[in-house]
């Protein structure tokens, strides 16, 4: 099948909705940020920076325009995309300056399950043959977007505008929630308050200890073990203590999940496995609650439906013909 990538498409000048949809976010941080300039490290590189991305969001408008193709459309595309690399250790820049609220999801937790199941996950298997594919799923959260994203780009191009929006503008619902909701999850939680008191159950509140500390426990599992390394590398450098209720993971990859369904049956088999491992692990790595993986559950399909619901509404003909 001839991919056509450089083949000229037939589209309204002006920008995507992926790119609305992020300069809409970029706006809305910025009206915060400047409420809260006195209180935030370095509004002004944050301010800088949100300028920053939205002259490359026009400017990659513009280029566009000198050539209109498949290939040009999802460059624009996937930049937004990479730019969550940037967007998502922002919401720590904000929620660092709310009292954590870590110790009532704990609490939640304990109550509902009678202990901690992010605890009891990764002692009572903490083998290679569980951690390597486990920690694999995880790994493998943002190479599944891409998946998605290819498929769409090669198989049904004139839904890529709409496939892209529902994806970023689910991710900016979550990460808006996550400023005022700071929960930080049980790999910062429980190095913040000791193991002891996680396993005995006392959550006690901790407040703004976030804002000055970043502590993440170990990831369990077997520590030798490729992808185990690779999790613990890409967390080292990227993750923060912010994002933990309702999982993102979760919610982002089962909306990625009705969308493979949607789109090829045979595509959504093949990453269903992926799909399992990711939703486990992030229970076992201990990055989440069991109660977070439930909410992400849970709303991605009301996410879906709001996201498709407003692109619908907001974009009546398709950007690409």
């Amino acid at each position: 099948m001839a991919l056509d990538i450089f083949k000229m498409v037939d589209t309204r000048k002006g920008l995507f909705a992926i790119e609305k949809v992020s300069l809409i976010y970029n706006l809305l941080t910025s009206i915060l940020i400047l409420f809260l300039y006195q209180q935030l490290d370095h509004p002004l590189r944050m301010l800088g920076d949100r300028a920053l991305i939205a002259g490359m969001t026009f400017l990659l408008m513009y280029l566009y325009r000198l050539a209109p193709c498949k290939f040009s459309a999802f460059i624009r595309v996937t930049i937004q995309m990479a730019l969550l690399s940037y967007w998502y250790p922002d919401t720590y820049e904000f929620n660092r300056l709310f009292p954590n609220l870590d110790h009532i999801f704990a609490s939640a937790e304990q109550w509902l399950f009678g202990g901690q199941p992010a605890i009891w996950f990764a002692e009572r298997l903490p083998y290679m043959w569980v951690s390597e594919p486990l920690n694999m799923g995880y790994f493998f959260y943002y190479p599944m977007m891409l998946v998605i994203v290819l498929w769409y780009f090669i198989h049904r191009f004139d839904l890529l505008e709409k496939v892209s929006f529902v994806i970023i503008s689910s991710f900016f619902l979550y990460y808006f929630f996550y400023i005022f909701v700071p929960v930080a999850g049980p790999q910062f939680y429980f190095p913040a308050i000791g193991m002891d008191n996680a396993i005995q159950g006392v959550f006690p509140a901790i407040g703004d200890y976030f804002n000055h500390n970043q502590e993440l426990l170990p990831g369990p599992g077997y520590e030798h073990g490729f992808f185990y390394n690779l999790v613990e590398s890409s967390q080292r450098v990227g993750e923060r203590p912010t994002a933990a209720f309702p999982s993102s993971h979760v919610g982002i990859s089962t909306i990625l999940m009705i969308m493979a369904w949607r789109g090829s049956r045979w595509l959504f088999a093949c990453l269903m496995p992926f799909y399992v491992l990711l939703c486990c692990a992030t229970v076992y790595i201990q990055a989440h609650y069991l109660i977070d993986a439930i909410a992400g559950f849970i709303s991605a399909f009301g996410l879906y439906v709001l996201t498709t619901w407003m692109y619908k509404r907001w974009f009546e003909q398709p950007m690409f013909r």
